[in-house]
């Protein structure tokens, strides 16, 4: 069983068991979360498609870890002026395991 949630302005495939890392949620290590933005779900009988999401499905998962992406930089040059500057960011985000899938 699979499904297709959306969290953060983000579509994401998931499974039960599948590790993903998302934009940061607010929970706490090791707590348990639902998410409810369901847009599609699918097994070997066939497929719920919602409109927009599927009426009470939910995705249960796990907050493994809450960490920062890996960094991201940008350079900045202006020609004439030699005006140059180096710009860096890292992206807070949420690890979750997905633990189980509830069609509705």
């Amino acid at each position: 069983m699979y499904a297709i949630i959306r969290t953060g302005g983000k579509q994401y495939r998931v499974r039960e068991g599948d590790r993903i890392a998302i934009e940061r949620l607010e929970a706490e290590e090791g707590s348990t979360i639902t998410l409810d933005q369901v847009l599609l779900v699918g097994d070997t009988s066939g497929t719920k498609v919602g409109a927009p999401t599927v009426a009470g499905a939910s995705v249960t998962a796990t907050v493994e870890v809450q960490d920062r992406g890996p960094k991201v930089t940008h350079y900045h040059f202006k020609n004439k002026t030699r005006r140059e500057r180096m710009v860096g960011h890292r992206q807070p985000r949420t690890r979750l395991v997905i633990t189980g899938i509830t069609a509705g």
